[in-house]
């Protein structure tokens, strides 16, 4: 551990220096932008509707599919509400571990030799594969992104908030069912799973599996070094430098945003190095930790102003259908929502698939219906309490609708403030953390595909991991707004091949489905 660790430090020296260079990180983001600039342009393509709307394609078909799920699955993501929890709460677990017999090896069209005995497979509980993915979508998309919907949306895109997050809720059922039916279990243990899999696997046309699969692994891997990496370590060292900004002075960590950089890394790469079960091992505990602090703190905001959560409540149902003075109005309302939301959750994206996978179970759909949690949590819980906060203390503005993800944060932060003055800082501490715990995560998505397309070796590994770290330092030195824009562009690419995979092989999750349910049933019996 002391050896891999030095030798990330060696190879991160010369890079801080790079990254800290006047004017060369501003450079590379030129160049970097002119050449993939098209690619960028076209997932983030907006379809113009009126003068005044603009809607992107990928919303298009993360919205209908969550949809189909819906109806196609008749309501999974209500009627399995308490099922989950009563799953993540260990109420059936003796179901997931109990012998299997060698008949049930290839039951309902499982692969043979893929899960063998499925009571002795995997690596972590349900709990710890649900606060692994959460880690990875609740983070500061939930604390910035929001406060941009809302400015620019008003109050009711609240609402329509809430409803995609309810129909992303059948999306991750969806997907998070495949990553465990169709995972690779190796002989120490192992798991290797996700869209990756199920779309070779899973799929009758072999060839049109591996093209997918082999798309969605690129995919994954550059959104892993950008969105999952650089964006959330740069946007977490943002706040802190804020927060220690003295009135009318400098912080003491301005431009040093390699230190703080360097600090994650190390952090980060302790953690990474151990694999899913260390992940789990941390996310555990800090996920459940920092979302009940930011759930705590938006209570804590929302009841000290009591008197204006009727108004609020008002504001977003009258704002959702009837809005006044937002730009596209209703339409844009909902746009606004639907676009915070599946922006948020990854609802369809496939990467909580990779995390799920992982899970101690003999029945894939056990693990699907503790993934419908994660965009409950995620959207409908911890975006919703933003909301709150920002439209009681009077924050929903038509002028905040220009900010970027830096400025809204400080925008939440200021919401907070308003209610408890030194709150900014406990807020900061929950930002870093969901940046951590976001970073740790998406090392584990990004290595997956890494390991798909250049092999299960400990040279791979290390490589991957090694990378991964480094670009932890450069995005929280450098200002490389393009290659971070590549690789948002990068995430939401996953969800072309994983929506196909998903819709072709829903019968399948079905199929797991029932056989689940009528396990439930003949115990309750």
């Amino acid at each position: 551990m002391k050896k891999r660790l030095l030798s990330l430090l060696l190879l991160v020296s010369p890079l801080v220096t790079f990254a800290q260079e006047a004017g060369l990180d501003q450079k590379i983001d030129k160049a970097f932008g002119d050449a993939t600039g098209w690619f960028v342009q076209f997932i983030f393509y907006q379809i113009p509707f009126t003068d005044e709307i603009r809607i992107y394609w990928v919303l298009f078909p993360l919205i209908l599919g969550a949809t189909y799920f819906t109806f196609y699955f008749k309501f999974i993501n209500f009627r399995g509400f308490f099922t989950s929890i009563n799953i993540v709460r260990g109420k059936y677990d003796e179901l997931d571990h109990h012998s299997a017999g060698k008949s049930e090896l290839s039951v309902d069209g499982d692969v043979k030799g893929t899960i063998t005995d499925e009571s002795q497979e995997g690596e972590v509980s349900h709990f710890q594969a649900l606060t692994a993915a959460l880690s990875a979508t609740v983070g500061l998309g939930n604390i910035a992104g929001v406060a941009i919907a809302v400015s620019i949306g008003g109050a009711g895109a609240t609402f329509w908030m809430i409803v995609a997050g309810f129909l992303g809720m059948a999306s991750k059922f969806v997907e998070c069912t495949l990553g465990v039916k169709y995972r690779d279990v190796e002989a120490d243990g192992t798991v290797y799973g996700g869209p990756m899999y199920y779309l070779t696997k899973g799929l009758k046309n072999k060839t049109l599996g591996r093209i997918l699969a082999g798309l969605f692994a690129i995919f994954v891997i550059g959104g892993s070094f950008g969105g999952g990496n650089m964006f959330q370590v740069n946007q977490a060292f943002q706040l802190v430098e804020n927060i220690t900004t003295p009135l009318g002075g400098v912080s003491f960590l301005h431009g040093k945003g390699w230190l703080f950089g360097l600090v994650m890394a190390i952090l980060v790469g302790i953690v990474i190095i151990g694999g899913i079960k260390k992940i789990a091992k941390v996310t555990d505990k800090i996920v459940p930790f920092m979302v009940a602090i930011y759930v705590a703190a938006s209570l804590f905001v929302i009841f000290a102003n009591y008197d204006m959560i009727g108004n609020a409540f008002a504001q977003i149902f009258n704002g959702a259908f009837s809005p006044e003075g937002v730009a596209g109005g209703a339409v844009g309302v909902l746009v606004q929502g639907f676009r915070r939301a599946a922006f948020s959750n990854e609802a369809g994206i496939g990467s909580a698939s990779i995390a799920h996978s992982a899970v101690k179970t003999k029945y894939a759909a056990s693990e699907g219906m503790v993934a419908l949690l994660e965009p409950f949590i995620d959207t409908v819980v911890v975006c919703t309490m933003t909301a709150l906060v920002l439209i009681i203390t009077g924050n929903v503005a038509a002028e905040n609708a220009s900010l970027n993800d830096a400025q809204a944060i400080l925008l939440t932060s200021g919401a907070f403030e308003s209610a408890i003055s030194w709150f900014p800082y406990v807020l900061t501490v929950a930002v870093v953390l969901f940046a951590f715990s976001s970073m740790i995560s998406w090392s584990y998505y990004g290595f997956q595909g890494w390991v798909y397309l250049f092999g299960r070796s400990k040279k791979m590994e290390y490589t991957y991991k090694i990378i991964f770290c480094v670009f932890v330092v450069i995005g929280a030195a450098a200002s490389l707004g393009s290659v971070i824009g590549f690789s948002d562009a990068m995430v939401f690419a996953m969800m072309v091949p994983n929506m196909i995979g998903l819709v072709i092989l829903a019968p399948k999750v079905k199929e797991e489905l029932n056989k689940y349910m009528k396990v439930i049933k003949a115990k309750k019996a």
